[in-house]
């Protein structure tokens, strides 16, 4: 049978797109700083440990993760959407081990969402929007309870790392747990069920599409595209110290 293919809707475009750029530009701010020792780009700085930069960091992450979710009641090939997320996601971390083991990405955004699309295909699409949101919301909720836990207990393995529970010297360069990611997730699929059960747009009229909707489209590529090519124009200007 053919899978059915969800419509274009202009506002998720937009906002998926103006995650991702964030994402790009967080990334590219990160670069300079870390690699190439610049201080400061087009007015920012590039140390991103304030908790300014913190903030927002969570923000257009969780806004990224959110809108999966919601885009996930929209179409039936969750389970392929999420298989080809994970084979991806496996991809960028034996490419990013080979460029540097130390800052390797070990269950990154794309392995955190092709899981919890898994999850969401063979446990919550046919879901009632109270019951994914509900168990959202508890997974968050799980969230102070997991930091007590790292601060009392010393994790000898890395076994858990996709819950948030790891030993002391594990690091990855991209990390998003399913604690508290899969919850933000699956409150998404609950808005998604609610506001797009007709799968229309909740804009009275199309408007006109930009730049930010095109990476909205296609942000799975911008995403994967844009690490080699901020240090592939570092190492050509040979700004990597």
């Amino acid at each position: 049978m053919k899978t059915e293919r969800p419509p274009r809707l202009w506002e998720i475009d937009f906002l998926r797109g103006l995650a991702i750029l964030l994402m790009v530009g967080y990334h590219l701010l990160f670069d300079l700083g870390t690699f190439a020792q610049v201080p400061r780009f087009l007015g920012f700085s590039t140390d991103l440990s304030s908790t300014s930069w913190v903030i927002a960091q969570y923000f257009f992450a969780g806004l990224f993760v959110v809108l999966s979710g919601i885009s996930s009641t929209l179409t039936r090939s969750n389970i392929r959407r999420g298989l080809r997320l994970l084979a991806l996601s496996f991809v960028v971390t034996a490419v990013t081990y080979v460029f540097d083991s130390s800052s390797a990405v070990w269950f990154g955004i794309l392995q955190c969402l092709g899981v919890s699309i898994l999850i969401y295909g063979a446990a919550f699409a046919k879901a009632r929007p109270l019951a994914c949101g509900l168990w959202g919301a508890a997974i968050v909720g799980l969230t102070p309870l997991l930091a007590l836990l790292k601060t009392s207990v010393v994790i000898p393995f890395d076994w858990l790392l996709p819950f948030g529970l790891y030993s002391p010297s594990f690091s990855s360069f991209d990390y998003f747990p399913l604690i508290p990611w899969l919850g933000l997730f699956l409150i998404g699929a609950a808005l998604g069920k609610i506001a797009y059960a007709s799968r229309r747009s909740l804009l009275p009229r199309a408007l006109p599409s930009s730049f930010v909707n095109f990476a909205g489209r296609w942000s799975l590529w911008i995403y994967l595209a844009h690490q080699p090519i901020i240090m592939g124009v570092l190492y050509f200007f040979m700004l990597v110290r």
